[in-house]
């Protein structure tokens, strides 16, 4: 799968590269980076939080 960023850079973050938006080649499908929380997810799925900034970002980016 191809990504590519449309958002992100979380200051808090200390790699520099977390919490990030990308939009995927698949069709209507959009790939979210973020911090992993402990909650129950089916198999193959796992719950992941983003600063609300980074989601309001990709929302400027994608002229949503």
């Amino acid at each position: 799968m191809k990504l590519t960023k449309v958002a992100g850079e979380d200051p808090d973050c200390d790699s520099g590269d977390c919490a990030n938006v990308f939009t995927t080649d698949q069709p209507g499908k959009i790939a979210v980076q973020g911090y992993l929380i402990d909650h129950p997810a089916p198999e193959g799925e796992a719950v992941v939080t983003i600063p609300e900034r980074v989601l309001r970002e990709a929302a400027r980016a994608l002229g949503w």
